[in-house]
């Protein structure tokens, strides 16, 4: 099979070639902590009298090298596994799995670790330094590789253990709290580390045997985490993080620093609804439709879309309106719009939602509930759709004194996961945040929607009258009447009035701001004039800052791509869907629109308004509140006065 560009085949010898290392990281080694303390109830494992102590797991590699495993105060991984169902002798079928996955995660790490090394200069400075011929002028580049090596060998344990034990899972959940042994000197003593601390938590926590595949992945877990979070200020990382490692053997892809998922994909209970069956909304629904069909472009073999190397990707939006209005209905007819692409196509399908259940008052739980949603949508061997509903009541708005710490930590970990520093943009998923109340929503974080969906519901007089046919079935024989039935639901000409309906702002705030620049220079037919429109938005909205400027551009892309995929490629997979990455590019390409001053206006228009209507909002609301405790203060010094 022929691998896309950067994609590196892990070979199977060279994984097996670790084998001998890799078991005797698990048989027995020595290991003094430097920055974890040990756990009291880490004791070395022991065997009931009468029970023989030769280890009832034997490796039969030959060379095996092991190291103080006859001394007590040493770590002894394979023994604490087989001891996690007390002192049965044989070693039961999950012990086993778990015992050959470490091995095979370890394995794989180094095969990784060495690969890296040879494609740097690692692998020569390190000859250098064993025949003392190491300059002094390399001596910081040779720390820097080490620290780069381990840090890439520790994620991809935690990873591979991650991946080939996800079908192991049970319902048990295990609280490891954060890894603390981090140790980047070099690979082997970062691993003797990671493993000195996992079989602390073993020990700690696997009472039973049922807990033992739990306490495993809630480790690599916090590992992978905590790795991942060193690498962002970790340098020569590049040869790591822009090549994907192919494990064929175990399905398994290994892409930089984000986590590797079983290709699984979700079930989902919901009710799905059809286009028609959302009366209203004509451009959130054709945004929700488009972005449907884009994430179909998908390639799994390159792990990227056209769309989102093209542009026009939308990775994050954000949907609000009034309650009532059918966002729910939105969310329901986009996630069965995908479940029905990816049963045609074979593809795994992931749709997960991020509620208020998902908020713990256990410190540190809710932004750990939070990077698991994001992980569990971002996996890039799914395709992936995350929703936030009520998202004000959710994320907590930065400086709010009513806001939880569980609301601050998932407004932190969304904040970085959507447009942080280690943000990759694949374009297998997208992120859609819901609320009837934007203007509750941090300003930061809602400014990392890069879309925004009008949720307004049905707004003409045959709106109504089709969402009232709807919703009344068929147990009826009221004649419908003078009534084309959803011909306003036609999808084309009502986005393309609703879009000629922004070729002038909405709210009174921007109109005011759009008049008097217009007055001033003229039509803005050119990007200085409209460039003078956007410094005057800024000048009357402080808020309106250049993370706006880039959302509005990204929205002008989607503009360019004011296309459908016609339908007969979602059916009919081979016209489209199992075709390679080049030439999907290609045929995306040759479907794109130019870029017009129109559309440019109506961009601006469209997002300045929702940022004024926001502010509007949360204006007024903070201004009834005020009114409201004015209120009470007089009430309140009335009655006192009285009483006296």
């Amino acid at each position: 099979m022929s691998l896309p560009a950067d994609l590196m085949e892990l070979r199977e010898e060279e994984i097996r070639a670790h084998y001998d290392a890799a078991m005797g990281h698990l048989d027995g080694f020595d290991h003094t902590p430097r920055i974890a303390k040990p756990k009291e109830t880490a004791a070395a494992p022991e065997r009931s009298p009468g029970i023989p102590r030769t280890r009832r797991f034997r490796t039969t590699t030959p060379g095996l090298v092991t190291r103080s495993t006859a001394r007590p105060e040493g770590v002894h991984l394979a023994s604490r596994i087989e001891g996690s169902d007390g002192d049965d002798p044989l070693v039961s079928p999950l012990q086993a799995t778990v015992l050959h996955t470490l091995r095979r995660a370890i394995a794989i790490a180094l095969a990784v670790g060495e690969g890296f090394a040879e494609q740097t200069e690692l692998a020569a400075l390190r000859r250098s330094n064993l025949e003392g011929r190491l300059g002094a002028d390399k001596s910081t580049a040779f720390s820097e590789l080490l620290t780069a090596e381990a840090l890439i060998v520790l994620h991809v344990f935690a990873n591979a253990t991650s991946f080939l034990l996800a079908d192991h899972a049970s319902e048990a959940s295990i609280e490891v709290g954060a890894v603390e042994e981090i140790l980047t000197d070099n690979a082997p003593l970062a691993l003797n580390g990671a493993l000195w601390e996992l079989d602390q938590e073993l020990a700690t926590f696997v009472t039973s045997q049922d807990k033992l595949v739990a306490t495993v992945l809630a480790f690599t877990e916090q590992l992978m985490e905590k790795v991942a979070l060193r690498a962002q200020t970790a340098s020569h990382l590049g040869p790591f993080t822009s090549a994907n490692y192919r494990v064929e053997a175990d399905d398994l892809t290994i892409s930089g620093f984000t986590p590797a998922r079983a290709h699984s994909g979700s079930t989902i209970t919901m009710t799905f609804k059809k286009p028609n069956e959302v009366v209203g909304n004509h451009i959130a629904k054709y945004q929700a439709m488009k972005l449907s069909k884009m994430l179909m472009a998908y390639d799994f073999d390159r792990k990227l879309n056209p769309f989102a190397e093209l542009g026009g990707f939308i990775f994050t939006f954000m949907g609000d309106g009034k309650p009532g209005t059918g966002k729910t209905t939105l969310i329901q007819m986009m996630a069965g719009l995908i479940n029905d692409y990816c049963a045609v196509a074979g593809y795994p399908f992931r749709y997960q939602n991020f509620g208020i259940d998902n908020i713990d008052s256990y410190q540190g739980k809710s932004g750990q509930n939070a990077k698991a949603f994001i992980n569990n949508v971002l996996d890039p061997n799914v395709i992936g759709f995350g929703t936030v509903d009520d998202i004000d009541q959710i994320a907590g708005k930065r400086g709010d004194r009513q806001s939880s710490a569980g609301q601050q930590e998932v407004t932190a970990v969304l904040m970085e996961s959507f447009a942080g520093a280690n943000t990759v943009v694949r374009g297998n998923c997208t992120f859609g945040m819901f609320s009837n109340y934007p203007e509750n929503v941090d300003d930061a974080l809602r400014q990392r929607a890069g879309a925004r969906f009008l949720v307004d519901g049905p707004q003409t007089r045959e709106d109504y009258i089709d969402i009232l046919h709807l919703l009344m079935g068929k147990n009826h024989d009221i004649p419908l009447g003078s009534h084309d039935l959803y011909a306003a639901q036609e999808i084309k000409s009502a986005v393309a009035r609703s879009f000629e309906a922004h070729s002038r702002p909405q709210e009174d705030g921007l109109l005011e701001v759009f008049d008097r620049v217009h007055d001033k220079i003229g039509e803005l037919d050119d990007i200085a004039k409209m460039g003078t429109y956007l410094k005057a938005i800024q000048e009357a909205d402080e808020r309106f800052t250049g993370r706006s400027i880039k959302n509005i551009t990204d929205a002008v892309k989607v503009r360019a791509m004011d296309f459908e995929l016609p339908d007969e490629w979602m059916e009919n997979p081979e016209l489209f869907l199992v075709k390679d990455y080049d030439t999907k590019k290609d045929m995306i390409a040759e479907l794109r629109v130019p870029i017009t001053t129109d559309m440019v206006i109506q961009e601006i228009n469209r997002y300045a308004d929702s940022e004024f209507r926001y502010a509007d909002k949360s204006d007024e609301v903070a201004i009834e509140a005020m009114v409201r405790d004015f209120g009470r203060q007089e009430e309140a010094k009335k009655r006192y006065l009285e009483g006296k």
